[in-house]
C-alpha cells in the first residue's frame, strides 16, 4: 500500500491512450528530447530521438528514432549519417554539433510502418521531411 499523499481524481485525466503503430502519413513534429546511449552489446553508440506530433488527432504522441552513429558495422553508420543529414536539412540546421541545437523546430515526419516480428507488433519509421 502506497499513500498518495493526495486524492486521486481519475474523471479529472484523460487515460492513456493505445501505443499501437501510428497510420501511414505526414505529420508535423518536432524533437523534444534526445542523447547519445550505447547500444546493448556495449560496441557502439546511437543517438535517441524522442519525437512529438505537433497537431491533428495524434498531437502529443510520441514517436523514437534510433541512429547508430557509432559502430562496427559501416553500412548502420551511413545509414545513420543519411538520416541524420535528412533531419538536419528539414530542421534547416546544416551544421550542428551538438543534437540539442534540432530540438523544437518543426518538420515534417513521413510516418511508416515497419511490420512486426518475434512476438513484436508493428512499428512506425520515420523519414524527416
Amino acid at each position: 500500500m502506497a499513500l498518495l499523499n493526495q486524492e486521486f481524481d481519475a474523471s479529472q485525466v484523460n487515460p492513456s491512450s493505445s501505443y499501437d503503430a501510428l497510420p501511414v502519413g505526414k505529420y508535423l513534429a518536432q524533437i523534444i528530447s534526445s542523447e547519445m546511449r550505447v547500444t546493448k552489446d556495449g560496441n557502439g553508440q546511437y543517438l535517441f530521438l524522442e519525437i512529438d506530433i505537433l497537431e491533428g488527432a495524434f498531437a502529443s504522441r510520441k514517436l523514437y528514432d534510433r541512429l547508430n552513429l557509432v559502430n562496427k558495422n559501416p553500412d548502420a553508420v551511413q545509414i545513420a549519417e543519411r538520416t541524420l543529414s535528412s533531419l538536419c536539412r528539414a530542421v534547416d540546421k546544416l551544421q550542428v554539433k551538438d543534437s540539442a541545437e534540432l530540438h523544437f523546430i518543426p518538420f515534417i515526419a513521413d510516418v511508416r510502418i515497419r511490420p512486426g516480428k518475434d512476438g513484436y507488433g508493428d512499428s512506425n519509421t520515420i523519414r524527416y521531411l
